[in-house]
């Protein structure tokens, strides 16, 4: 029968919308998605009552992970044609993707217990585990997975999400080697080397991790959780530097979403890597939504109260030293921290307090016997200081701070023989610390132990080479010894030493009062004292800067332009240094 009417006004349409299918499945073939998208775009506007075109258009937009859109359209071509088994795989995994779990599993049932139950593909297989873990059935997840690796054991997608499952449930033993299986079937694998190098991080295997976790960052380097977990590894392994620039492209990175426990881990990594000013606003982000910490509350508010102490805030630090004690539990290790910042706070005897509440809690904490000391010492209690500082020793003799200070309090009583005996123990417990090498070659000297002395004061100098009273007491033991050339070479030194701190002082004078007057606007005042610095520090680029800003503001632009060039010389020059 001949088609005339509205009949015939459709037909157009229709076949408008079968090519734009078949160039869109040709931009598929050649891998141009964004094309295959508009071409099935097309064809939904121009044949919206045709299942296929929203199939299409969905399982692109699913390819794109662009997940509420394509679930749109995969909802309207599954209630044009219910029996699409393609579709219906599609439909349950757009589900699952955000969430659905429910009737994502209705979806794959159906499929799974048709006539002509199809082989899930890998994706297909992962989405359905996921959707039984996501409805509480983990064990029937785990089963799901394993049979689909049983058809693809070289799988990396299967491997990847299994490690996953095992990993979520708390067993990452169990988990690593499917993480390991999946990055060996496919090293470029981003997320199963990410997955691995967490797992590893997560049992204590930092070293393992970082190799993984650089993998994984270098594949996605704006992903907030890979840089988190490579600047833990880091971490952990003392690599600071490093860590430090991983965590810092993490910080960068978050935002208003991340959650709180993965903002926590992320201060926590700054504050051990020894950025505790990068630490505290990442805490407080992370304090934001307290509910999150559940019992472990009290735990975060005393690391965040410990930053604060770091920085120099031991006021900001005692607020939440009394929010963490609040929330529970009572530590030995809050008190400890607590007593620290009221220390800071020169608050002596709320200190003592509190180090005495931490040592109820636990009598053997050597810390804490070590704090207490030091407090009595502050009061000038030598009497209860010194037993502290022993007992502190006896706990842990490996502690280097005990017989330092102890070999202080002898050295301050003038019994020369205690003090060294102290600071000798000190030095073998902590060899780099200059301080007690300088205060034992002191004390050698005054016990008569010369050749002691100067190879104390020898390894002081190699620690500690701009202290010129170190040359100092070195070239009396020089002359005494009749090295006569050796001690006036260390004089020399000593002289070159103090003169170079004069004229660092003198320029740092200058600076401060040549910036104060610039502030002011006293122009003619200001670069007298710019100069000031630069003709006492030739070197000092910060100088050069101010008589920049002075000539500037002058109309001198020559000039300005001048030391703006020879600022940027000096600064070139110090961080080649």
């Amino acid at each position: 029968m001949l088609c005339v009417g509205a009949c015939a006004q459709t037909a157009g349409p229709v076949v408008a919308a079968k090519a734009a299918m078949t160039a869109g499945f040709a931009d598929v073939q050649r891998g141009d998605v964004a094309a295959a998208q508009r071409e099935f775009a097309r064809a939904v506007r121009l044949a919206p009552q045709v299942e296929a075109t929203h199939a299409a258009l969905g399982a692109v937009l699913l390819s794109q992970n662009e997940n509420e859109t394509a679930v749109r359209e995969l909802t309207r071509a599954h209630m044009l044609a219910p029996g699409d088994v393609a579709n219906n795989l599609n439909l349950a995994r757009g589900e699952v993707a955000l969430g659905q779990y429910a009737a994502a599993l209705v979806l794959f049932h159906e499929v799974m217990q048709g006539a002509q139950a199809p082989v899930l593909s890998d994706d297909e297989a992962v989405a359905y585990a996921t959707a039984l873990a996501g409805t509480g059935d983990a064990s029937e997840a785990e089963a799901a997975l394993r049979e689909a690796l049983v058809r693809d054991a070289q799988s990396t997608t299967l491997n990847d999400a299994l490690g996953t499952l095992l990993a979520q449930s708390g067993a990452l033993a169990e988990a690593v080697p499917y993480f390991e299986h999946a990055v060996a079937a496919n090293s470029l694998n981003e997320s199963a080397q990410a997955h691995l190098g967490t797992a590893l991080l997560a049992m204590g295997r930092a070293a393992e991790a970082v190799s993984p976790l650089r993998t994984a960052v270098a594949a996605r380097p704006q992903d907030f959780e890979a840089q988190l977990q490579l600047g833990r590894a880091l971490s952990e392994v003392h690599r600071d530097s490093e860590a430090l620039e991983a965590l810092h492209r993490a910080a960068a990175l978050r935002t208003q979403s991340t959650p709180a426990q993965a903002l926590y881990a992320l201060a926590l990594a700054l504050q051990a890597s020894g950025d505790a000013a990068g630490a505290l606003p990442v805490f407080n982000e992370a304090l934001r939504d307290r509910a999150s910490f559940g019992a472990g509350l009290g735990q975060g508010l005393t690391n965040a109260g410990l930053a604060r102490v770091q920085v120099g805030d031991a006021t900001g630090a005692l607020a939440l030293y009394a929010q963490a004690l609040a929330a529970g539990p009572d530590s030995a290790t809050l008190r400890e921290d607590y007593g620290a910042a009221y220390l800071q706070s020169a608050k002596i005897e709320d200190a003592l307090q509190q180090f005495e509440a931490g040592l109820a809690l636990e009598p053997g904490d050597a810390h804490l016997h070590y704090d207490l000391g030091l407090a009595y010492k502050l009061k000038d209690d030598l009497a209860r200081a010194v037993p502290e500082f022993k007992r502190a020793a006896e706990l842990d003799p490996t502690l280097p701070d005990p017989p330092y200070t102890l070999g202080v309090i002898y050295m301050q009583q003038g019994d020369a023989t205690a003090a060294a005996a102290q600071l000798k123990l000190a030095t073998e417990l902590q060899p780099g610390n200059g301080d007690a090498w300088a205060l034992l070659g002191s004390e050698l000297k005054d016990a008569g132990d010369a050749a002691g002395a100067t190879a104390a004061l020898k390894r002081a100098i190699a620690l500690q080479p701009e202290q010129p009273s170190l040359h100092i007491q070195l070239a009396a033991l020089e002359v005494q010894a009749g090295e006569k050339d050796a001690a006036a070479a260390d004089r020399k030194i000593a002289a070159d030493l103090s003169r170079a701190a004069i004229r660092a002082q003198r320029a740092s004078f200058a600076l401060k009062s040549g910036r104060a007057l610039l502030a002011e606007g006293k122009l003619e005042d200001a670069a007298v004292q710019f100069n000031t610095a630069v003709q006492a520090e030739p070197a000092m680029a910060e100088a050069h800067v101010g008589l920049a800003e002075v000539y500037a503001r002058q109309g001198k632009a020559a000039d300005a332009a001048l030391e703006r060039k020879r600022a940027a010389e000096l600064q070139e020059v110090g961080s080649r240094k």
